[in-house]
């Protein structure tokens, strides 16, 4: 799934990628995407076929910038989009119940489980996720970041060896 969202990202913003920077601007803007994150960004970096070293930079640094912001004022962004109207209630609301079916895998670990529930590169989970969970179970937000830090660059190395490595011979 990250693949092909991050194939269609990297189509709509094609015409930037000739310019010297647009392949990291387009690695950067995929990785801050909730979903795509640091994988969709890696994803597109080697259909690219830009240099790994900067283009995994590029993706952890546009990939963390998200995560003081979630663990610090989301809460008070869900609160107060609850306060607007249904529809916004009702989107924050079905939110909150997936990152709440998410949740065991953080909880009984704590900042461990946070460090592998980013780490780990599968569908659902990822810094967004994480973080979000994290501040709704009302964890410590200074070691949630550095969790979430860490994990970012776990799932980082993980998806070098796939998009780099795999993915690689397999387009090559």
């Amino acid at each position: 799934m990250a693949e092909k969202l991050a194939k269609t990202v990297v189509g709509i913003f094609g015409g930037i990628t000739s310019l010297w920077y647009g392949k990291y601007l387009v690695m950067f803007i995929i990785s801050l995407m909730p979903i795509l994150e640091l994988r969709g960004g890696l994803i597109a970096a080697a259909l690219m076929d830009a240099p790994m070293v900067p283009s995994f930079l590029v993706c952890f640094l546009g990939n963390i910038i998200p995560i003081p912001f979630i663990l610090w004022f989301i809460t008070k962004i869900f609160d107060f989009l609850k306060k607007r109207g249904k529809t916004l209630g009702k989107i924050v609301l079905k939110i909150e119940k997936k990152a709440d079916s998410k949740k065991e895998q953080i909880e009984r670990l704590k900042y461990l489980g946070l460090v592998l529930f980013v780490g780990i590169p599968l569908p659902g989970t990822g810094a967004w996720t994480g973080c979000l969970i994290a501040a709704l179970l009302g964890m410590d937000k200074k070691k949630s970041c550095l969790a979430a830090i860490l994990g970012v660059v776990m799932a980082g190395v993980i998806m070098l060896v796939f998009s780099y490595g795999i993915l690689g011979g397999i387009l090559k």
